[in-house]
């Protein structure tokens, strides 16, 4: 029984039929046995392939009369090929070496012009018939970066000619791209001209990569208003991508070119998703004419393609798009179309650069559109309001930095902001905003002002935030009352206090200056609605006395000659500021009068300081007039102090 299982057990042998023997001349037998034979090396295992036409090796064809050749003569050919290259590599080597040698001759900051053109046009024509491949060189491609820079315009023209076929292949090369920015900068109109025109069909792949993408940008910001369009047009669809002159200068918005060529909306939609996703999806977000592409796009975009960009954008890579205009209008768009969860990101994606985005001029007005639409005002102080209060004095007297601090003490005025600020801030996209259902905001808001208790608030706009996430992100701005939501940004996060002290310490230094007074100015009258007096009286009547001791101080001789040492009486910007503060705050008046100007008014009756003294007479409050009446009807009498006259207002009666 053992041994007929081992039997079974055992692999089956074929049967050999006797009598049946392969003939040993065959040739078909001799492949058999070839096939059967097992390998020495298993890698060398031919596998099963679909037959191509012959192509031997390069050492065994000659090229010339393509025919194979025999083994003596293409080892020959081999050793002749490897011979040759070597040669080049030496060649290439010797090159770089003497390239490298005028390098360090011409770069010294010591050498005269005359000797350091002659080493330029001594390496140009060294380079000369050879540019496109040493500006491709990690080693040599600094030397003609130098000589680009130093040789005359004909030279310059002479490589520009000589690298203009290759400039594609070489906007995508690491070492070469700093060659071909330059050669942009100071390219002539007609060359810059022809390289944008040489750029058609291949802006969407330049885009997505990510040296390309910067050559793109380049000549994006060169160009004119005409060459600016001809780069976005293609981004829209195949069908302006195919036809050159199918849009005008006139045309610049994508919704007037669809209407104009009667295109179809969605296919081109579809054409600008395809561009648009990659480039998200590399992250190469860093170009103004990334951030004109997504504003257009945000014009046509349907709701889930919307809030998808939405979402692709929300955190840390909002913060590489905002420094542009068009970039700050898209991250305002992020702000008040994103969910409560993308607003968070956004926020924390912000820490640790609120202070460099305050300074910019779009980043700032991105602040200004969160502190005045998010309503996680925890979250917005420990990020924001916090990183602000750190380098408070170097905002205020920032013309970007003091935005979102002016935008909390007197929202949306047209002193501190631009139409143009104004009119981004009321942007929105359509296909988001058509879904907005005001009874439900207004009603949850309405709960939100009757609700006393500040945790009890959060949660509930939480949890609206949450019920609206699966719908749909269409809410523009938060829900939560915006004096309420003011209240706790400004006051109660402690940054009124600090802003106060701020104006207290430095009060001479933000009055002559131009952008800082803004700020005293609001400050010193309690902020829109009088936000800061019921808790900060105390603060803001240390105020009036620092700026009023600032006013008591003597006349000094040397004011004239020294504008830093200048009174502020008689400083350009302080004396309009004290003047408004006259007129519109009573409370600082009777303290300047009584503490600095009481008894005094004729050393200051002429010149800045007479329009700040005619201030109590101009003054509507009737106290104020009163405190200087005897004084001042004394100067006028006399011919020292003139009152201006009260300006007429014409116009249409309604």
């Amino acid at each position: 029984m053992a041994a007929k299982k081992q039997e079974k057990s055992s692999p089956k042998k074929r049967k050999q039929i006797p009598g049946n023997k392969p003939e040993t001349h065959s040739s078909s037998s001799k492949k058999t046995k070839l096939l059967d034979s097992k390998p020495s090396n298993p890698r060398s295992t031919d596998f099963k392939k679909p037959s191509k036409p012959f192509k031997p090796r390069e050492p065994g064809l000659d090229h010339e009369k393509q025919v194979p050749l025999s083994k003596r003569e293409g080892r020959l050919r081999a050793k002749e090929l490897a011979e040759a290259r070597k040669k080049k590599r030496k060649r290439h080597y010797n090159l770089e070496q003497e390239l490298a040698h005028l390098w360090e001759k011409m770069r010294q900051r010591n050498i005269s012009k005359e000797d350091r053109s002659k080493l330029v046009s001594e390496a140009l024509e060294k380079m000369k018939g050879k540019i496109p491949e040493i500006a491709s060189s990690h080693v040599s491609s600094r030397v003609l970066q130098t000589c680009v820079k130093y040789c005359s315009q004909a030279e310059k023209d002479a490589v520009f000619e000589e690298l203009q076929p290759h400039l594609l292949t070489l906007a995508c090369n690491t070492y070469a791209v700093h060659l071909v920015t330059k050669m942009l900068d100071n390219a002539s109109k007609k060359q810059l001209a022809a390289f944008i025109s040489s750029l058609r069909g291949h802006v969407a792949s330049l885009l997505r990569h990510m040296v390309g993408s910067v050559v793109v940008e380049h000549a994006y910001q060169l160009g004119n208003a005409t060459q600016k369009q001809e780069l976005l047009v293609e981004l829209y669809s195949t069908e302006l991508q195919l036809f050159k002159d199918l849009v005008s200068k006139n045309e610049g918005r994508l919704l007037d070119i669809i209407s104009k060529l009667d295109l179809q909306k969605s296919s081109v939609f579809r054409h600008m998703t395809s561009v648009i996703q990659p480039i998200l999806e590399k992250g190469i977000i860093d170009h103004s004419i990334v951030h004109r592409v997504l504003i257009e796009y945000f014009t046509i975009a349907e709701q889930f393609s919307a809030t998808d960009v939405i979402k692709q954008l929300s955190g840390p890579l909002l913060v590489r798009v905002i420094h542009t205009r068009d970039g700050s209008k898209v991250g305002m768009l992020c702000v008040k179309h994103g969910s409560s969860k993308e607003r968070k990101k956004i926020i924390k994606g912000m820490k640790g650069h609120v202070h460099k985005i305050a300074l910019d001029q779009g980043g700032s007005m991105v602040l200004v559109c969160l502190v005045s639409t998010v309503d996680d005002t925890k979250l917005t102080t420990k990020v924001v309001i916090n990183e602000l209060q750190e380098n408070l004095k170097d905002l205020v007297l920032d013309k970007n930095g003091r935005r979102p601090l002016l935008q909390l003490l007197h929202p949306n005025c047209s002193r501190y902001l631009t139409p143009d600020d104004l009119a981004s801030l009321s942007l929105s996209i359509p296909s988001l905003s058509n879904k907005v259902e005001p009874d439900n905001s207004e009603t949850k808001s309405s709960k939100v002002n009757k609700s006393g208790e500040e945790a009890n608030s959060d949660l509930e706009l939480d949890e609206a935030d949450m019920n609206h996430d699966d719908g749909l992100h269409s809410v523009e701005g938060g829900k939560k009352d915006p004096a309420v939501r003011r209240q706790e940004l400004l006051v109660q996060s402690g940054l009124a206090e600090k802003l106060v002290d701020v104006c207290i310490t430095s009060a001479g230094e933000l009055l002559r200056s131009n952008f800082g007074k803004e700020v005293i100015y609001e400050v010193a009258t309690g902020g829109a609605g009088g936000i800061l007096h019921p808790t900060l009286d105390d603060k803001l009547n240390e105020l009036y006395e620092a700026i009023a001791s600032l006013v008591a101080e003597p006349k000094s001789q040397e004011s004239e000659e020294d504008s830093k040492e200048e009174h502020i009486l008689e400083n350009f910007h302080s004396s309009r500021t004290i003047r408004k503060l006259i007129l519109d705050c009573p409370t600082f008046a009777s303290t300047l009068w009584n503490k600095a100007l009481k008894g005094k008014c004729d050393l200051w009756a002429q010149g800045h300081s007479g329009k700040v003294i005619a201030a109590f007479l101009e003054s509507s409050d009737s106290k104020v007039n009163q405190l200087a009446n005897k004084e001042l009807k004394k100067l006028i009498d006399g011919g020292i102090l003139k009152v201006p006259e009260p300006k007429v207002v014409t116009g249409k009666k309604e």
